[in-house]
Protein backbone atom coordinates (compact mmCIF):
# COMPACT_ATOMS: atom_id res chain seq x y z
CA UNK A 1 0.00 0.00 0.00
CA UNK A 2 2.89 2.34 0.81
CA UNK A 3 4.34 1.50 -2.60
CA UNK A 4 1.14 2.63 -4.32
CA UNK A 5 1.24 5.96 -2.45
CA UNK A 6 4.95 6.47 -3.31
CA UNK A 7 4.28 5.68 -6.98
CA UNK A 8 1.46 8.23 -6.99
CA UNK A 9 3.79 10.88 -5.52
CA UNK A 10 6.33 10.17 -8.28
CA UNK A 11 3.67 10.38 -10.99
CA UNK A 12 2.38 13.67 -9.54
CA UNK A 13 5.91 15.13 -9.73
CA UNK A 14 5.80 14.62 -13.48
CA UNK A 15 2.51 16.48 -13.82
CA UNK A 16 3.24 20.04 -14.79
CA UNK A 17 2.03 23.00 -12.81
CA UNK A 18 2.66 26.66 -13.54
CA UNK A 19 5.99 26.64 -11.69
CA UNK A 20 9.25 24.97 -12.66
CA UNK A 21 10.70 22.23 -10.45
CA UNK A 22 13.44 19.71 -11.15
CA UNK A 23 11.08 16.75 -10.65
CA UNK A 24 9.22 17.80 -13.77
CA UNK A 25 11.87 16.20 -16.00
CA UNK A 26 12.22 12.97 -13.96
CA UNK A 27 10.03 10.85 -16.29
CA UNK A 28 12.07 11.96 -19.34
CA UNK A 29 14.36 9.32 -20.83
CA UNK A 30 17.20 10.01 -23.23
CA UNK A 31 18.82 7.77 -25.83
CA UNK A 32 22.47 7.74 -24.75
CA UNK A 33 25.31 5.25 -25.13
CA UNK A 34 23.07 2.77 -26.95
CA UNK A 35 20.36 2.63 -24.28
CA UNK A 36 17.50 4.65 -22.78
CA UNK A 37 18.61 6.50 -19.65
CA UNK A 38 16.81 8.81 -17.21
CA UNK A 39 17.69 12.45 -17.88
CA UNK A 40 19.16 12.89 -14.39
CA UNK A 41 21.86 10.33 -15.28
CA UNK A 42 23.17 12.35 -18.23
CA UNK A 43 23.04 15.86 -16.80
CA UNK A 44 22.28 18.16 -13.89
CA UNK A 45 18.79 19.65 -13.67
CA UNK A 46 18.44 23.02 -11.97
CA UNK A 47 15.81 25.75 -11.59
CA UNK A 48 17.49 29.14 -12.23
CA UNK A 49 14.15 31.03 -12.45
CA UNK A 50 10.57 30.25 -11.36
CA UNK A 51 9.50 29.57 -14.98
CA UNK A 52 12.74 28.09 -16.36
CA UNK A 53 14.55 24.76 -16.06
CA UNK A 54 18.17 24.29 -17.00
CA UNK A 55 19.83 20.98 -17.90
CA UNK A 56 23.63 20.96 -17.88
CA UNK A 57 24.51 17.93 -20.03
CA UNK A 58 27.78 16.27 -18.99
CA UNK A 59 28.67 14.80 -22.41
CA UNK A 60 28.56 17.19 -25.36
CA UNK A 61 27.89 14.32 -27.82
CA UNK A 62 24.40 13.61 -26.42
CA UNK A 63 23.08 17.20 -26.11
CA UNK A 64 20.85 16.79 -29.19
CA UNK A 65 19.50 13.48 -27.80
CA UNK A 66 18.64 15.17 -24.48
CA UNK A 67 16.90 18.01 -26.32
CA UNK A 68 14.95 15.49 -28.42
CA UNK A 69 14.03 13.47 -25.30
CA UNK A 70 12.58 16.56 -23.61
CA UNK A 71 10.68 17.59 -26.75
CA UNK A 72 9.25 14.07 -27.26
CA UNK A 73 8.34 13.54 -23.58
CA UNK A 74 4.73 14.71 -24.03
CA UNK A 75 5.13 17.42 -21.38
CA UNK A 76 4.56 20.18 -23.93
CA UNK A 77 8.02 21.70 -23.40
CA UNK A 78 10.20 23.35 -26.05
CA UNK A 79 13.90 23.20 -25.04
CA UNK A 80 16.54 25.64 -26.36
CA UNK A 81 20.19 24.59 -26.57
CA UNK A 82 23.11 26.85 -25.67
CA UNK A 83 26.31 24.79 -25.88
CA UNK A 84 26.10 22.05 -23.25
CA UNK A 85 23.26 23.78 -21.42
CA UNK A 86 19.66 23.24 -22.39
CA UNK A 87 17.16 25.86 -21.22
CA UNK A 88 13.56 24.73 -20.88
CA UNK A 89 11.05 27.59 -20.49
CA UNK A 90 7.84 26.59 -18.74
CA UNK A 91 4.91 28.08 -20.70
CA UNK A 92 1.83 29.51 -19.00
CA UNK A 93 -0.93 26.91 -18.64
CA UNK A 94 -4.31 27.60 -20.24
CA UNK A 95 -7.47 26.85 -18.28
CA UNK A 96 -8.24 23.99 -20.67
CA UNK A 97 -4.77 22.45 -20.10
CA UNK A 98 -5.20 22.83 -16.32
CA UNK A 99 -8.47 20.86 -16.45
CA UNK A 100 -6.79 18.22 -18.61
CA UNK A 101 -3.94 17.88 -16.09
CA UNK A 102 -6.47 17.68 -13.27
CA UNK A 103 -8.19 14.76 -15.03
CA UNK A 104 -4.84 13.01 -15.49
CA UNK A 105 -4.12 13.49 -11.77
CA UNK A 106 -7.50 11.94 -10.95
CA UNK A 107 -6.69 8.96 -13.19
CA UNK A 108 -3.34 8.44 -11.39
CA UNK A 109 -5.10 8.62 -8.02
CA UNK A 110 -7.69 6.05 -9.10
CA UNK A 111 -4.91 3.68 -10.20
CA UNK A 112 -3.32 4.07 -6.76
CA UNK A 113 -6.66 3.33 -5.04
CA UNK A 114 -7.11 0.19 -7.16
CA UNK A 115 -3.59 -0.98 -6.26
CA UNK A 116 -4.33 -0.42 -2.55
CA UNK A 117 -7.61 -2.35 -2.80
CA UNK A 118 -5.82 -5.21 -4.56
CA UNK A 119 -3.35 -5.43 -1.67
CA UNK A 120 -6.30 -5.50 0.76
CA UNK A 121 -8.00 -8.26 -1.23
CA UNK A 122 -4.82 -10.36 -1.22
CA UNK A 123 -4.49 -9.82 2.53
CA UNK A 124 -8.11 -10.83 3.15
CA UNK A 125 -7.64 -13.97 1.02
CA UNK A 126 -4.54 -14.89 3.04
CA UNK A 127 -6.46 -14.39 6.31
CA UNK A 128 -9.31 -16.62 5.07
CA UNK A 129 -6.83 -19.37 4.12
CA UNK A 130 -5.16 -19.16 7.54
CA UNK A 131 -8.54 -19.31 9.24
CA UNK A 132 -9.61 -22.36 7.19
CA UNK A 133 -6.36 -24.18 7.93
CA UNK A 134 -6.74 -23.49 11.64
CA UNK A 135 -3.74 -21.18 12.01
CA UNK A 136 -6.02 -18.32 13.06
CA UNK A 137 -9.10 -18.36 15.27
CA UNK A 138 -12.24 -16.59 14.12
CA UNK A 139 -11.65 -13.71 16.58
CA UNK A 140 -8.02 -13.24 15.49
CA UNK A 141 -9.06 -13.26 11.83
CA UNK A 142 -11.75 -10.64 12.54
CA UNK A 143 -9.25 -8.39 14.38
CA UNK A 144 -6.69 -8.77 11.58
CA UNK A 145 -9.26 -8.02 8.87
CA UNK A 146 -10.44 -4.91 10.80
CA UNK A 147 -6.83 -3.77 11.09
CA UNK A 148 -6.28 -4.39 7.37
CA UNK A 149 -9.41 -2.40 6.53
CA UNK A 150 -8.24 0.49 8.72
CA UNK A 151 -4.85 0.47 6.95
CA UNK A 152 -6.64 0.50 3.59
CA UNK A 153 -8.83 3.43 4.63
CA UNK A 154 -5.77 5.37 5.87
CA UNK A 155 -3.89 4.82 2.60
CA UNK A 156 -6.90 5.79 0.47
CA UNK A 157 -7.26 8.96 2.56
CA UNK A 158 -3.57 9.72 1.84
CA UNK A 159 -4.24 9.30 -1.89
CA UNK A 160 -7.29 11.58 -1.69
CA UNK A 161 -5.28 14.23 0.21
CA UNK A 162 -2.44 14.06 -2.33
CA UNK A 163 -4.93 14.41 -5.19
CA UNK A 164 -6.63 17.41 -3.59
CA UNK A 165 -3.27 19.11 -3.03
CA UNK A 166 -2.15 18.43 -6.60
CA UNK A 167 -5.43 19.65 -8.09
CA UNK A 168 -5.18 22.89 -6.08
CA UNK A 169 -1.59 23.28 -7.28
CA UNK A 170 -2.62 22.73 -10.91
CA UNK A 171 -5.60 25.10 -10.80
CA UNK A 172 -3.64 27.87 -9.06
CA UNK A 173 -3.04 30.68 -11.54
Amino acid sequence: MDGAVETLKREFKGLRTGRAHAGLLEPVTVKAYGTEMPINQVGTISVPEPRMLSVMVWDRSIVTNVEKGIRDSGLGLNPQTEGQTIRVPIPELSQERRQELSKIASKYAEQARVAIRNVRREGMDALKKQQKSGELSEDEAKRASDKLQKMTDDHIKQVDDLLETKENEIMQV
